[in-house]
């Protein structure tokens, strides 16, 4: 140590030495402590009796499976069952290193109900038209910092997607299907509109998957956009080569006018933000509106088309907003500064 060096520390030490564990620890053995599940329980930003809803941090995968290790369907197994027989359910996924709104079910129902919803609104429908009406207002919203700008500053991405296998089927790609269809093709829709202006090469867009394809919102930005997001390696490698070796010129895409650049004094840069020489992905979840189950399912299970007796004054929908990641709001707050 010399005078002067900054030690950098995490939030709370019982955290560091959770993310540690976590990382080190197969799934089989794992037995969350107190602090842990306190630790889990902060991730959590609204809890019913039917669903449970959390902020996603990066780096923690879905699903486990033999070569993943403490998956978040394992940990919220563990540490989420609020005293219920079974631990709450994944009405759907996010990437690794996505972050952002996960929602769970609670209950078998909800659970199979909310699936249905996610995977197409005609499955979700019922006899009840104010469930009806609710599942036509669902939506999810994504934050994603892309390299480059869309040509359009808004529209509608219709490109279906496809995977192939690479590295003798140890590995596989999605990529954008061939026209014919006749490789497999899936059907993937994803509304897009631009945010801001064009900053250090990079631009803020709000993406509105319509569809729930794997790699979906990734793929429509870096093939069919041409703008790959930052911190998206597989999917964006050569533009990210690219976009670090040259410097890009600063622009409001509605004008042309140039911005004048400024590195505010004092600001810190922490490691994978959009200034780092690694950034982290920036794709975030940012928001969701979903019908509120919980009105419509007694604590039995019983599904009740207008809504149970008790539950007529709760809102139809429920809105989320999720707080960006630190990488991702660091990256928010150096692009916002750069406007002079």
């Amino acid at each position: 140590m010399e005078p002067g060096m900054r030690i950098h520390l995490p939030v709370s030490v019982a955290e560091a030495e959770i993310k540690k564990r976590y990382e080190t620890i197969p799934t089989a053995t794992l037995h969350p402590n107190r602090d842990e599940i306190e630790y889990l329980k902060r991730l959590v930003i609204y809890k019913d009796s039917a669903i449970l809803v959390l902020n996603k941090p990066p780096k923690v995968p879905m699903k486990g499976n033999l070569p993943v290790h403490n998956s978040m369907d394992v940990l919220a197994a563990a540490a989420l069952s609020y005293g219920n027989e079974e631990g709450p359910k994944l009405v759907h996924r996010l990437d690794r290193d996505t972050s952002g709104l996960l929602l769970m079910g609670r209950t078998r129902e909800s659970f199979t109900r909310l699936h249905w919803l996610f995977t197409s609104i005609k499955l979700a429908r019922t006899a009840s038209q104010i469930w009806n009406t609710a599942c036509e207002s669902y939506v999810q919203r994504y934050w994603a910092l892309v390299i480059g700008t869309p040509t359009e500053s808004e529209g509608v991405i219709s490109a279906p997607l496809t995977k192939v296998l690479l590295d003798d089927g140890k590995a596989e790609r999605v990529i954008l299907a061939h026209p014919s269809g006749i490789d497999g093709a899936q059907e993937a829709v994803t509304e897009y509109r631009v945010m801001g202006p064009t900053i250090n090469g990079c631009s803020w867009i709000e993406l509105r998957p319509l569809t729930g394809r794997k790699h979906q919102l990734r793929v429509h930005c870096a093939e069919a956009l041409g703008t790959p997001i930052v911190g998206d390696y597989k999917y964006g490698w050569f533009v990210h080569q690219r976009w670090k070796q040259n410097p890009q010129p600063d622009f409001e895409p509605f004008t042309g006018e140039p911005y004048k650049l400024r590195r505010p004094e004092g600001l810190e840069v922490q490691k994978g933000s959009v200034l780092s020489k690694v950034p982290l992905l920036h794709l975030h979840c940012r928001e969701m509106v979903v019908p509120n189950i919980a009105k419509f399912l007694s604590n039995t299970g019983e599904w009740h088309d207008n809504g149970t007796p008790w539950s007529k004054e709760k809102p139809n929908l429920l809105r989320f907003i999720a707080p960006l990641p630190a990488h991702m709001k660091i990256s928010w707050n150096i692009m916002s500064s750069y406007l002079v």
